[in-house]
């Protein structure tokens, strides 16, 4: 196992698992421009990294993520400067569905705006019993930013959507499940535990299948059926010649466990 923790990031890699902590409890979590870009530099890192498989996200203290720090909404500039600020942390959740490995986030408290963006962009959502879902950036004069409004309609439906946002309420763990924002509840205590169980089983996938059907999966959300069917015509062509298959198929016929390479 090792560990570096640095003031606002905690990571730790442990069996190819890298846990990511973000770390300001006092701010709930918030992500400050430091934060932002030391959670971007690491994800990028996982990406690349043969020694990370799998990545799970959480926080610190009693929130997972407050979203961005209210400080970027302070002094004046102009809409341009801010649009390219929000964007960059617009980047920095877009990263998580774009990483061909498995990422999920283990939700252990409060989550709001580009916090829920966070556990939203992941693979799999597993919240503590005590979670809670604040949808309140209407208070502030202000509309779910960061995929608010866009990935939610894409992950829940319009209906539901319309439901959570313009409803104005504050939701609880099980409320959120029962929305289909997150993947399951579990007890407080046993969230890590939880969340790691869950990534083992997705690392039974071949990682280059586990990418391809990731990637796949997020295309199929935005165009239409045709499209859809010849990209995944494609990606079953690549899959067909990898050394993986040809060990899942020996695996299979031999009644063992495969041992996949990702090659």
């Amino acid at each position: 196992m090792s560990t570096n923790d640095t003031d606002m990031l905690q990571q730790e890699l442990d069996s190819g698992v890298l846990l990511l902590r973000l770390n300001r409890p006092q701010q709930r979590n918030a992500l400050h421009e430091p934060l932002q870009q030391a959670l971007g530099a690491a994800l990028s890192e996982a990406a690349e990294s043969a020694s990370v498989r799998g990545v799970i996200l959480t926080g610190a203290g009693e929130a997972f993520c407050a979203g961005g720090d209210l400080t970027r909404f302070e002094g004046e500039r102009s809409s341009a400067a801010f649009r390219l600020q929000s964007y960059r942390l617009t980047q920095v959740i877009a990263l998580i569905e774009r990483i061909e490995k498995p990422v999920l986030a283990a939700i252990n408290g409060l989550s709001t705006g580009a916090g829920t963006q966070l556990a939203l962009a992941c693979d799999l959502r597993i919240a503590a019993a005590s979670a809670r879902f604040l949808v309140r950036e209407g208070q502030i004069g202000l509309i779910p930013g960061h995929g608010g409004t866009a990935r939610l309609v894409r992950m829940v439906g319009l209906a539901r959507a319309r439901d959570i946002v313009l409803g104005g309420r504050d939701l609880s763990a099980e409320e959120a499940l029962h929305y289909g924002l997150i993947t399951a509840v579990v007890p407080d205590a046993q969230l890590l535990d939880e969340t790691r169980a869950r990534l083992a089983d997705a690392l039974r996938s071949a990682p280059q299948a586990y990418g391809m059907a990731k990637r796949l999966l997020l295309l199929a959300a935005s165009v239409d059926m045709e499209s859809g069917l010849v990209a995944e015509s494609f990606a079953q062509s690549l899959l067909v010649q990898s050394e993986d298959h040809q060990e899942g198929l020996r695996a299979r016929r031999e009644r063992r466990p495969p041992r996949f390479t990702g090659t």
